[in-house]
């Protein structure tokens, strides 16, 4: 009895070893896949943020893509616009030269009649010589009077042979000119048809660019976009005020002259010395801060977070809502007014020294000068708004190097104190 239950209790035993065994190796297989399944989520991880980078990359690439085809876009309606010009051009000389021919067509028929009219008459008087007609004079004074009369006629005949002459020069010259301006006309429109079929492939090819960019890339491109139109308005805007501004600029030059001399005769007492607004400071580029102190904090610098040129510096501190903007210098007010997109209230300033500066987004019912204006430094243009393409109150501020376009937009950093 003893014996069976020793085999029972050995047997029992074994059972027991066995299965700690098991349970020993069944733990070690869990943790080795829980290993393995670790291992195999970094290397997805790992793979995911390789991606990522790519996708980010690409981003990247994206946007410069469709900055360098705005661009181009940019460039090829600037060359429309200068074939435009050279076509009406080309078709204004087109124009006179066929007046100039019609008129030279008209004096060589009406001299050509005369002398046909000339020859007609010297054949029905016949034979009878110049020799003859002196000498069938009565008297000396007869006779003098018939030389001149001879003389005459011959001067007059050979006046209307060399005015014939240079009629026959003239037509054919206009006729060469106007040959010639018309083949011009030809190149200019098919360089036209060249461009412009380049521009379309441009604007198809920005189209897909930008189908691929993010919703806030789109927004912000599209903000961009509305930019660029706006500012092609306001350079040509500015464009046509060139000489205005000039005698503007040479007028203030003159009184800031005046002024300067006045200073120097009152022991140096300025009265347009620089305000304490906007910033207190002066530039060495002679420009103070557009806003107050204490909101002259850059929220957004030339370029934004995506990357995208910006182009302008954005002042957006707590509570700048409805502050004062001021003029950075004296200059001339190139314009003020309001857009329903883009900047909404802005006004464009030309300074004395070939600097324009935009300051844009202003509040409605806020701008103070108008266009034609001279204004003094530290002088309250505006108020701090979000009119027009805005996400919140801020100043959008440029500051663009003569002759004052889109183009010529600089960091407005470099001139601010």
């Amino acid at each position: 009895m003893k014996t069976i239950i020793l085999k029972i209790v050995g047997i029992f035993m074994i059972i027991v070893m066995l299965l700690q065994t098991n349970r020993c190796v069944m733990a070690e297989d869990s943790t080795s896949e829980l290993k393995n399944k670790q291992n195999e989520n970094n290397k997805q991880i790992n793979e995911a943020t390789s991606e990522l980078g790519e996708v980010q990359e690409q981003k990247n690439q994206t946007v410069k893509q469709v900055e360098d085809l705005t661009t181009q876009i940019a460039d090829y309606e600037a060359q429309i616009e200068t074939l435009n010009s050279q076509i009406s051009e080309l078709n204004g000389k087109i124009t006179q030269s066929e007046k100039e021919l019609q008129k030279a067509q008209e004096d060589y028929t009406q001299q050509e009649e005369l002398l046909n009219a000339r020859l007609v008459a010297t054949y029905e008087a016949g034979e009878t010589s110049y020799l003859d007609f002196l000498l069938s004079s009565e008297s000396i004074i007869d006779l003098i009077s018939n030389y001149y009369l001879v003389t005459e006629i011959a001067n007059n005949d050979t006046e209307l042979l060399e005015k014939i002459e240079q009629q026959k020069q003239s037509i054919e010259k206009a006729k060469k000119e106007l040959e010639g301006n018309k083949q011009e006309l030809a190149t200019s429109k098919t360089n036209k048809q060249s461009v412009t079929k380049q521009l379309q492939t441009a604007k198809e090819e920005k189209n897909q660019q930008v189908a691929k960019l993010s919703e806030d890339e789109q927004k912000l491109q599209e903000r961009i976009e509305e930019l660029n139109q706006a500012n092609k308005s306001i350079d040509t805007k500015i464009k046509e005020q060139q000489a205005a501004i000039e005698a503007a600029r040479k007028k203030q030059e003159e009184e800031r002259k005046r002024q300067e001399e006045n200073n120097k005769n009152n022991s140096g007492n300025s009265s347009s010395k620089a305000p304490t607004t906007g910033g207190g400071n002066v530039s060495s580029s002679g420009f103070i801060y557009p806003v107050p102190s204490g909101y002259t904090n850059i929220t957004t610098g030339l370029y934004y977070s995506s990357g995208s040129y910006h182009g302008a510096v954005d002042f957006g501190s707590t509570g700048i809502n409805g502050q004062p903007i001021y003029a950075v210098a004296d200059g001339y007010v190139v314009t003020s007014e309001r857009l329903n997109g883009s900047y909404g209230n802005y006004i464009i300033i030309a300074h004395y020294n070939g600097l324009y500066t935009l300051y844009a987004h202003g509040q409605d019912g806020s701008r103070r000068v108008a266009e034609g204006q001279t204004v003094k430094q530290g002088q309250q243009i505006m108020s701090v708004g979000t009119t027009g393409n805005s996400s919140g109150p801020h100043l959008h501020f440029e500051v663009r190097r003569s002759p004052g376009l889109y183009s010529n937009r600089v960091n407005p950093k470099g001139f601010l104190p």
